[in-house]
C-alpha cells in the first residue's frame, strides 16, 4: 500500500473513533414533546349530525389535558360535555358546517375525521354528471325538451370526448345532468363559447372568441365569436358560388359558409336576443361582416366597421345602424373608458352593464351603466354616483324585479356597500338588503332566488364572523339563513345558476363556472345543490 494511501486510512479510522460531539448550540432543543393526543380511525357517531346535537367521537389522550383544549368543528368551537380515555362527547356548535374535527393544546393541533352537518342545503347525489368539464362552462340555457345546453371553454364532458372528436364548448345533458347526443355539435368549437341563446326560430345562437364550428381544427377558419346553430345542432350554413374557382378543383367552385354572416374582431362576452334583435357585449372594437361576392374559397374578404363594446344585429348577422352607432362618422360613440366585465338584460330589452368603466360615451358612468334600444346612455337610471370600485358580476331575478352586483367596491350611490349590494330594477339601492362583512378573500357571484334567498360564493372564509367557506345562503335582508348554512367548503368560481328541481322534487338549484369543490367534494365545474324549504 502506498503511504498516500495508508495515511487516507489512518484518517478515516481516527474520525470514526472519535467520541460524538455536539459543536455549538443543538439546533432541535427546545422543542415541544408530542402530547399524545390522537384521533382514533373510527367515524363519529353519528357521521351526520345537526347543529345543537351530540356526537361521540373517538379520540386518545384528551383526558389528561382537561382544562387546556380547545376542540373545533370545521374551525368553531365545540363544547365538549364529557369523555373517557378514548372518546369525547361534544355539542355541535349551534352555526357548524361540514368539515374536519381538530383539537388545539399547548399550541399544537390535531386534526380529526370530517362530521357532516345536515341541513336543507346538500349535493343532489342523484345528478349524473359526476366528471363533469374540463374547463369552464360559462353558460347553461334550459331547453323546452327539459334538457340543458352547456356552453364553456371545454373540450369533454363526462368522459364523453376524445382527441379525434373533441366536445368543444358545448354539450347537451338531460333533467338529471346524464350526456345526451341527441343534438350533432360534431366537433363544436375552435375556441371558448361564453354564452348560448335560443332564437324565435328554434335555432341557437351561440357567441364568444371561437373562429369555426365543426371543422376540422385549424382548417376552415370562417366564424368571428358569433354563429347560429339549427334546432339539431348542426351550424347554420348555406352553399354559395366563389368567385375565381380554382382549375380542375371543383370542390372549391362552391362553398358552404355560415349562413349568420356577422362577428368581431375579439371576444363577446355575453349575448342577448330582443324583438328578434342579437345584441353582442365585450372586448372589441370592429364589427366584421364578409363581402362574400369578392371572396374565393381560400380568402374571404371583410368589410370592418368601427364600433367598440357593443354591437346590435340582425338574425341573419348584418348590423343594425340604428343601435351604438353614428351615421355620421361611421364608427360608434366612445363606449366604456375600461372593460365590461358582466351583463344583463331587462324585460323591455335595455341592457346594464358593469366593469372598471367611470365613463359610458363620454358621460359619467361609474363601474355600471344603463344601455337604451339606441346603444345611448339611459341618464333614467338610479344608480346616482354608481360604485368606487370595480364590478365583476351582476345578476338580475326577474321574479323579485331584483338585481345583484358584486365586486371590489365599498360604497354604491354614495352608500356605505362592501363587495355586494342588492338593486331595485331603476338602479336605487335596495337598503333592506344589509350584506356583512367578509373576511379572508371576496365575493366574486351572488343571485336571489325566486324565493327572495340569495346565494352568495366566492373565496371568503368568514362571513360576520361565522365561517363559511366560500358559500352562503342569506335571506332577504342578508342575514345568514338558519338551517341553510350547513355545507362545507366551496372552491371556484360561479358564472351562472338556475333553478330546477332534484330528481326528489326538492327545489334545486344547478351551478356552472369553474367549480372544484363543494360541501367537501370534489366536482367538474358542474353541481346540482338541493336546497329545500
Amino acid at each position: 500500500m502506498r503511504l498516500g494511501q495508508l495515511l487516507l486510512v489512518l484518517l478515516v479510522l481516527s474520525l470514526y473513533s472519535c467520541k460524538e460531539e455536539v459543536i455549538g448550540e443543538n439546533p432541535y432543543s427546545g422543542g415541544k414533546e408530542p402530547l399524545g393526543i390522537k384521533f382514533g380511525t373510527a367515524l363519529p357517531e353519528p357521521e351526520i349530525a345537526s347543529p345543537g346535537s351530540e356526537v361521540e367521537v373517538s379520540i386518545r389522550g384528551l383526558k389528561k389535558f382537561e382544562n387546556n383544549y380547545k376542540f373545533y368543528v370545521n374551525e368553531v368551537e365545540a363544547t365538549v360535555l364529557a369523555f373517557t380515555d378514548s372518546t369525547a362527547r361534544i355539542k355541535v356548535p349551534n352555526n357548524a358546517s361540514s368539515g374536519g374535527m381538530s383539537v388545539i393544546s399547548d399550541g399544537q393541533t390535531f386534526f380529526g375525521p370530517l362530521l357532516t352537518i345536515s341541513g336543507k342545503v346538500s349535493a343532489d347525489g342523484s345528478f349524473q354528471a359526476t366528471v363533469g368539464s374540463n374547463s369552464t362552462i360559462y353558460d347553461i340555457l334550459r331547453l323546452p325538451s327539459s334538457n340543458y345546453l352547456l356552453t364553456g371553454a371545454f373540450s369533454d364532458f363526462d368522459n364523453k370526448g376524445n382527441v379525434k372528436v373533441p366536445i368543444g364548448g358545448i354539450a347537451q345533458i338531460n333533467s338529471q345532468g346524464a350526456y345526451n347526443t341527441s343534438l350533432n355539435f360534431g366537433k363544436g368549437a375552435l375556441g371558448s363559447i361564453n354564452s348560448v341563446n335560443r332564437l324565435s326560430n328554434g335555432k341557437f345562437l351561440i357567441s364568444g372568441f371561437f373562429f369555426s364550428f365543426n371543422s376540422t381544427r385549424g382548417k376552415r377558419i370562417n366564424i368571428n365569436g358569433i354563429a347560429t346553430l339549427n334546432s339539431n345542432g348542426t351550424l347554420d350554413s348555406t352553399i354559395i358560388d366563389v368567385i375565381n374557382p380554382t382549375p380542375n378543383d371543383f370542390r372549391k367552385n362552391k362553398d358552404t359558409v355560415p349562413t349568420f354572416n356577422g362577428g368581431v374582431a375579439g371576444v363577446i362576452k355575453k349575448s342577448f336576443v330582443f324583438n328578434d334583435r342579437i345584441y353582442a357585449v365585450g372586448a372589441f372594437e370592429n364589427y366584421l361582416r364578409v363581402f362574400y361576392d369578392r371572396s374565393t374559397y381560400d380568402t374571404k374578404v371583410y368589410d370592418r366597421t368601427k364600433i367598440k363594446q357593443m354591437v346590435c344585429m340582425t338574425l341573419d348577422g348584418a348590423m343594425d345602424s340604428t343601435f351604438h352607432f353614428d351615421m355620421a362618422t361611421k364608427q360608434s360613440p366612445a363606449a366604456g373608458n375600461g372593460e365590461i366585465t358582466d351583463a344583463i338584460q331587462q324585460a323591455d330589452g335595455k341592457l346594464i352593464l358593469v366593469g372598471s368603466f367611470s365613463t359610458f360615451n363620454g358621460l359619467p358612468a361609474k363601474h355600471i351603466v344603463r344601455i337604451n334600444l339606441d346603444g345611448s346612455v339611459d341618464q333614467t337610471f338610479k344608480a346616482g354616483a354608481g360604485a368606487d370600485d370595480n364590478i365583476s358580476s351582476i345578476t338580475y331575478n326577474a321574479t323579485t324585479d331584483k338585481i345583484i352586483i358584486t365586486g371590489s367596491f365599498t360604497t354604491y350611490g354614495g352608500t356605505a356597500k362592501k363587495g355586494v349590494a342588492m338593486l331595485n330594477a331603476d338602479g336605487s339601492v335596495d337598503n333592506t338588503f344589509n350584506f356583512g362583512t367578509l373576511a379572508s378573500g371576496s365575493a366574486t357571484f351572488a343571485s336571489q332566488l325566486n324565493n327572495g334567498k340569495v346565494i352568495v360564493t366566492g373565496n371568503f372564509k368568514t362571513y360576520n364572523g361565522v365561517i363559511r367557506q366560500g358559500f352562503m345562503v342569506l335571506n332577504a335582508d342578508a342575514s345568514l339563513a338558519s338551517g341553510y348554512n350547513n355545507t362545507g367548503q366551496f372552491t371556484g368560481r360561479v358564472y351562472k345558476i338556475i333553478e330546477t328541481t332534484s330528481s326528489f322534487g326538492n327545489p334545486a338549484v344547478i351551478l356552472v363556472g369553474s367549480i372544484q369543490r363543494f360541501d367537501n367534494k370534489k366536482f367538474g365545474n358542474i353541481v346540482r345543490v338541493e336546497i329545500k324549504n
